[in-house]
């Protein structure tokens, strides 16, 4: 199934959505591709939202004891953190921006990703923040203790950014038990369906989209506001 694109005129980029999965190798290399031709001048920024096959990948920080079943494919990446699982149910987004013309701030654009996903889970009715200390976006679980809802994983090269979030909508929650998730083992991980709410690809993606233009506006303003 081929991705649906489209040009998005306010913010001179492209928004891709797929609906099939991609392998995380390719989605990778397209990655790489696109950040050497944005640092050239010859394409446009972009936001693809995407799911992969059952993957753990790798950050900068991983540790070899973090891995402890690798029962899925396993790929070494350039982004900041530790292991992290990536599977169907899963919705990632990859952003592709030049800070360049957006600020040239990386805390921001951190912060502004983490904000982006806590207002568009609030648009269903979950209440998630950013902790301090840890990274990705935190929620109550079914039981009241705090769990991990997603992911923050980043890479800046040439002022491009690479990499993203991912939210946990519908997936497999036993296959996190081959790692621990971002190095952290005293907590959880959750689910939009496992807190009782159902959202379908198509409705995770348009509330994003409907929030992603805050989040573009104010990478751009003098002072970092997010």
């Amino acid at each position: 199934m081929e991705p649906i694109s489209d040009f998005w005129p306010e913010q001179n980029l492209e928004w891709r959505r797929s609906l099939a999965p991609v392998a995380y190798r390719d989605a990778l290399a397209e990655q790489e591709a696109r950040n050497i031709a944005l640092s050239a001048g010859d394409a446009r920024e972009l936001i693809w939202l995407l799911e992969h096959p059952p993957v753990y990948t790798a950050g900068t920080s991983a540790m070899a004891s973090d891995l402890i079943d690798p029962r899925f494919d396993v790929v070494e990446t350039g982004r900041g953190g530790r292991y992290t699982y990536h599977g169907p149910g899963q919705r990632i987004g990859y952003v592709l921006l030049d800070l360049t013309k957006r600020g040239r701030d990386v805390r921001c654009f951190v912060h502004g990703l983490e904000k982006w996903v806590i207002a568009t889970l609030a648009d269903f009715g979950v209440e998630s923040w950013s902790a301090e200390g840890r990274v990705g976006i935190w929620t109550r679980d079914i039981d009241g203790s705090e769990a991990k809802i997603g992911a923050i994983g980043v890479r800046v090269r040439r002022w491009i950014t690479m990499h993203g979030f991912a939210v946990n909508i519908d997936p497999d929650l036993g296959h996190f038990g081959g790692i621990v998730p971002c190095g952290i083992a005293e907590y959880g991980v959750t689910s939009l369906a496992r807190l009782g709410i159902s959202v379908g690809p198509d409705e995770w993606d348009a509330a994003l989209r409907r929030r992603a233009g805050d989040f573009l506006d104010r990478l751009s303003q003098p002072e970092c506001s997010l």
